[in-house]
């Protein structure tokens, strides 16, 4: 599953970040693969907004396209 895919409330894990601009843009943002991270909206045509350490981070549905995740319980 990628990011855009994910709904509001869901835990998620990164599994892969295949490209390396989008991965050097992820680490940016302080998201790496395997981090684990919440999705706190999805922005209907807009970006999905996760949070990880009390930090909220919106991020672009075309990067958010090419990030693979997991949900985690």
């Amino acid at each position: 599953m990628t990011l855009d895919k994910c709904k509001r409330g869901q835990r998620l894990q990164i599994t892969s970040i295949p490209d390396e601009v989008v991965r050097a843009q992820a680490i940016r943002f302080g998201i790496a693969e395997g981090s684990v991270v919440t999705c706190e909206e999805v922005v209907p045509a807009g970006p999905v907004v996760l949070s990880m350490f009390k930090q909220q981070i919106a991020i672009g549905r075309q990067l958010a396209k090419s990030i693979t995740v997991l949900p985690v319980n």
